[in-house]
């Protein structure tokens, strides 16, 4: 067995240091900590730096794919199409509306929604699609947006994984009607908890506005401050997704070094393919094409199981026992007993989800990791892999 570490490599840690310290502290002792003017700048900075005309900012990303789904007035009965390749928010925000996800399969290579596949879903009930990009990688938005064009559909971005993401030398957060982002503790710019929506419609971003904050008429903000008025209006029914001074004052400090940590993941990222193309019981997650950029929030290998004595879960266990934290990204949404059990999936329904889940596992993968510590993940799995191959 290879070298042990002393103590156990986490799966993921935030990037957080003394910028953030002073951020968050600053705000403290302002006396304003909800919804304010480092929220206001969080938005500003975001949309420029995403090149999007508008940004909305919000509690999770979960909140951003709902709102946008209101804005576009989902209703009880529609469609939207989604990659059972994902993490549940992607699908639950359209059962919130009493509305149907249509589940449908991913590309073998990228793992990201399949746009032949999207459009053989869609139906005269169908609203939008919302195709992820699967751990940093961007999914074929020319494609899908050709797709969603002939269709009249809308193209509600989930890019969780996606900031900063680039595709055919564009941003991701400016290439469809709503691109909505995270700012999770794991993810590769945290707000500790946090997303944002982007958009250029300025109707769309009005309504989210509003709707993010009990539905009251967005001028109304600031009642509190100063410049504000005590009276407000509620112009409909709306929800509590305001995202607050403290996360937003740590948004701005991560936003700041936000290349600086892309670079490192991408340098582990390279570290890892070079380590585990040469061995044929593995297959490392596929790069950005040219004019792309891969965020890297994750690095998910794929093991060759037929040449392997054991499977993914033994795996797990083995880098476990040599103190690496792993995880797995996803359990595709249709074998969830929700989904089963509302919608009738079966596990072959989705065929290339399902063998692909199967033999995943993703790595630690983020800017605080020292050299050190990505080789150890490089040991690790070389080890297990020497030991457990077929001969």
């Amino acid at each position: 067995m290879t070298r042990t570490r002393e103590s156990f490599l986490p799966f993921a840690l935030p990037d957080i240091d003394e910028t953030e310290v002073a951020e968050v502290t600053s705000v403290i002792r302002s006396g304003w900590l909800t919804s304010g003017s480092k929220a206001t700048q969080f938005e500003s900075e975001f949309a420029a730096r995403v090149g999007a005309k508008y940004a909305v900012a919000v509690n999770s990303c979960t909140a951003a794919m709902h709102l946008a789904l209101e804005a576009i007035g989902l209703r009880e009965g529609d469609e939207i199409i989604v990659p059972t390749y994902t993490f549940a928010a992607t699908a639950e925000v359209v059962r919130y509306f009493g509305a149907r996800p249509v589940l449908v399969d991913v590309d073998p290579v990228s793992l990201c929604i399949d746009p032949a596949k999207a459009e053989a879903a869609v139906s005269p009930r169908t609203r939008a699609i919302i195709p992820v990009h699967i751990a940093g990688l961007a999914a074929e938005m020319d494609d899908i947006r050709a797709v969603a064009a002939s269709h009249d559909l809308k193209v509600i971005e989930d890019a969780a994984h996606a900031f900063p993401t680039k595709y055919k030398g564009r941003i991701v957060g400016s290439l469809s009607d709503f691109t909505c982002f995270s700012f999770y503790a794991t993810k590769t710019l945290t707000t500790g908890e946090g997303g944002m929506i982007c958009t250029d419609n300025e109707k769309w971003a009005n309504r989210c506005r509003t709707m993010c904050l009990h539905g009251i008429s967005h001028q109304a903000w600031n009642r509190y401050t100063a410049e504000g008025s005590w009276y407000y209006e509620i112009v409909a029914p709306g929800y509590k997704y305001n995202m607050t001074d403290i996360a937003a004052a740590m948004g701005l400090a991560q936003l700041r070094k936000a290349e600086r940590m892309r670079e490192r993941r991408a340098q582990i990222a390279a570290r890892y393919t070079a380590a585990f193309s040469p061995l044929p019981e593995l297959e490392p997650p596929p790069d950005a094409s040219a004019g792309g950029l891969h965020a890297w929030h994750l690095y998910m290998l794929r093991l060759n199981l037929g040449s392997l004595r054991i499977d993914r879960a033994r795996f797990f266990e083995e880098l476990k026992a040599r103190k690496i934290g792993a995880s797995v990204h996803f359990i595709p949404l249709h074998l969830h007993p929700y989904y089963r059990e509302t919608f009738g999936y079966k596990p072959d329904d989705f065929p290339v989800a399902y063998r692909e889940y199967q033999r995943e596992i993703s790595l630690p993968i983020y800017s605080k990791m020292g050299d050190e510590d990505v080789q150890d993940v490089i040991d690790a799995v070389t080890d297990i892999v020497e030991r457990e191959r077929l001969r």
